[in-house]
């Protein structure tokens, strides 16, 4: 089958065939007629199925076939993260490049000026993040009483992070007329129950699941100690003929410190994940892209959607707690024909998330060992001794306080413990310790705020909402919202 089989327009088609695509993806395949017809569509795909050219492929014909730079916007793509969201939108230039359509592309980290521009002027398509978008809206500078058709992309992902309330409140703004198209990798029972909410009589596509990319990507698992973690992978990296590679942490602090770690020890990398501004992503990408930057921490919020097909390793530094993660990571490499490379550190206590990737893949990933483990171990256990504190046992301090009362008046020993108090604390100041403890140092745990109902980021990092305010009895300072 080819594209001229589905229906689509000359015009698009066009446009496909510059960009080098000759016959559909088995999603594409499945869903493009369907959303020709103006049925609701149900779809499910992993990432990197071609699933994005299956909703904007028909959704360049049916506007192309109205009334274009309507005042309000026809159609809406919501997607979970900026990364997807601008990705997105290169694929609806790239194919509506021989239409008159416009497009608005609403992210969090980007002026609100720059988008409100564009608004003014009047699109026909918007992709946007949740938060984003609301934030426009009750700006009063987006109407969405005009969308005829909506698509909601990586349902799953908006799930995971929170956003479904904002998703809700966004449908509830639009016309019950219209069409919807709803994309997930997975499909549980919450997530049909969700797509029950929003969808009338669609049409269910679905493609498996790819399981790897057991042809072209090498895989294999080292069982550590999660102390020994940060030197087996600086022996992996240095073992391994790593051109490019990704590095995933679970958590966004913990990308913060193994960049610290790797940096200290003389390797060429660079970090991304969602506490960042938007600007200083991209630049980090394209410094990436183009190899000024040899590794890239990150986590898999920042990551998801990137497209890089030169990355020759991915290391799995944390092993996913979601399995369709693991796919996800190991897919960011072996691309386009090429050899890759995938590789997971494991821990105690990490052997329910291995078991969950097992039943994904199908098979259980390779054991490897690595050459001189004794070394890597006697550096763990350094590494585990300098995170340790002496600690005084409750009668030496007794005996302390005992003798400080007997030699000083009250006034005395509160400037002294005072001063003790200061001494400590500029000892424990990263800044002030040893280039090998500041390589341990991990910032306090910090109690989380409630999340906002409405935020100008799309990952998750909450910030404080519309409506949300700090009694005046109460003397603490506020944090600082995201800058626009």
């Amino acid at each position: 089958m080819t594209f001229a089989d589905l229906g689509l327009s000359t015009e698009v088609l066009r446009a496909v065939e510059d960009s080098g695509y000759t016959t559909p993806t088995p999603i594409q395949e499945k869903a493009i007629p369907y959303v020709l017809m103006g049925r609701d569509v149900l779809g499910t795909a992993q990432t990197g199925t071609g699933k994005t050219a299956s909703f904007t492929l028909p959704m360049i014909d049916i506007l192309s076939s109205g009334q274009t730079k309507s005042r309000m916007p026809r159609s809406l793509i919501l997607e979970p993260t900026r990364e997807l969201a601008a990705q997105v939108a290169d694929n609806f230039e790239n194919y509506g490049r021989y239409t008159k359509l416009s497009m608005a592309l609403l992210i969090g980290g980007v002026s609100f000026s720059d988008q409100e521009a564009k608004l003014d002027k009047g699109v026909d398509v918007l992709i946007a993040t949740p938060g984003r978008l609301l934030d426009h809206f009750e700006r009063g500078k987006v109407l969405l009483n005009g969308v005829k058709t909506l698509v909601i992309d990586e349902a799953d992902r908006m799930m995971d992070m929170g956003f479904i309330p904002d998703v809700e409140k966004i449908v509830s703004l639009m016309p019950p007329l219209r069409q919807t198209l709803f994309f997930s990798a997975t499909m549980s029972k919450d997530m049909r129950k969700l797509a029950d909410k929003f969808l009338m009589n669609p049409k269910e596509v679905e493609v498996a699941a790819r399981s790897s990319a057991a042809t072209t990507v090498t895989q294999g698992l080292l069982t550590v100690l999660k102390r020994e973690k940060r030197p087996a992978l600086r022996k992996l990296l240095q073992d391994e003929s790593v051109k490019t590679s990704f590095i995933f942490c679970n958590r966004k602090k913990d990308v913060d410190i193994l960049l610290g770690s790797l940096t200290k020890h003389g390797f060429n990398a660079g970090a991304l994940h969602g506490d960042m501004t938007q600007s200083h992503r991209m630049e980090t990408l394209e410094k990436f892209k183009s190899g000024e930057i040899a590794h890239l921490v990150c986590s898999d919020v920042a990551a998801r959607g990137i497209d890089i097909s030169s990355v020759s390793h991915v290391f799995n530094f944390d092993v996913p707690t979601h399995a369709e993660d693991y796919v996800h990571r190991i897919g960011r490499t072996g691309r386009a024909g090429q050899e890759g490379h995938a590789y997971t550190l494991a821990a105690k206590g990490d052997e329910k998330y291995l078991d969950a990737i097992y039943k994904v893949i199908g098979k259980e990933i390779p054991t490897i060992t690595l050459e001189g483990m004794d070394e890597i171990a006697d550096e763990g256990k350094e590494i585990e001794s300098r995170g340790r504190k002496p600690r005084k046992s409750r009668s030496e301090g007794s005996r302390g306080r005992s003798s400080s009362s007997s030699s000083s008046s009250s006034s005395s020993s509160s400037s002294s413990s005072s001063s003790s108090s200061a001494s400590s604390s500029e000892r424990s100041r990263p800044e002030n310790r040893s280039s090998a403890d500041r390589d341990d140092w991990k910032p306090k745990k910090q109690s989380r705020s409630r999340r906002s109902r409405y935020h100008d980021d799309d990952d998750d990092t909450p910030v404080l909402g519309l409506g949300d305010h700090v009694p005046a009895f109460f003397n603490i300072p506020m944090r600082k919202s995201v800058s626009e």
